[in-house]
């Protein structure tokens, strides 16, 4: 128990902490507002406003793919800011990582979860060569979104401008379709 004096009151934190994480559950599980309000006798109004309250964005499922970047952690973390929820980064070595710790069945099979994956996305932001961004476009039934980081063969690693990312995420808000 996690007790906290709030004036007269004595509150559990760590039950607030458990029924929001229960609320939030089932309405991932697909459950609405207001069956969740009745399973936990709540008004319906609070469970809004609190996912109100954590809302990054509105909108369809965005993915990101770079390679090869520079600054791979500030472009994760921003990624998570802005609600980006499929983030597929590499810097040239972890590129040919990725290529080398795998045999030809393992690589086939990681390749195409990726792309299970983009397809899943509504919109998909590409930073890559230019030859890399026009193959995302070909193989992906979706909106892809180029950031040409140089031409192909890019060789070795790019920065990324954040700045970039977040214009693109600012524009997508504006767009109903996401």
């Amino acid at each position: 128990m996690d007790p906290i004096r709030i004036g007269e009151k004595i509150i559990n934190r760590s039950r607030i902490h458990y029924l929001v994480d229960e609320i939030v559950d089932l309405r991932m599980q697909g459950f609405s507002q207001q069956e969740v309000a009745k399973i936990h006798a709540i008004d319906r109004t609070f469970i809004s406003r609190l996912e109100s309250l954590g809302e990054i964005r509105k909108g369809g499922r965005v993915a990101l793919v770079a390679f090869p970047v520079s600054n791979r952690k500030e472009i994760v973390a921003l990624a998570e800011q802005v609600g980006i929820e499929y983030v597929v980064i590499f810097s040239e070595e972890e590129r040919w990582a990725f290529l080398r710790d795998k045999n030809g069945v393992e690589l086939f099979n990681a390749v195409m979860k990726i792309v299970g994956r983009l397809r899943e996305s509504d919109v998909v932001i590409v930073a890559a060569s230019n030859m890399r961004i026009n193959l995302a476009k070909t193989l992906l039934d979706k909106q892809v979104v180029g950031l040409v980081l140089g031409e192909s063969p890019i060789e070795e690693d790019k920065y990324l401008e954040p700045q970039l990312v977040q214009e693109i995420m600012e524009s997508l808000k504006k767009v109903s379709s996401i």
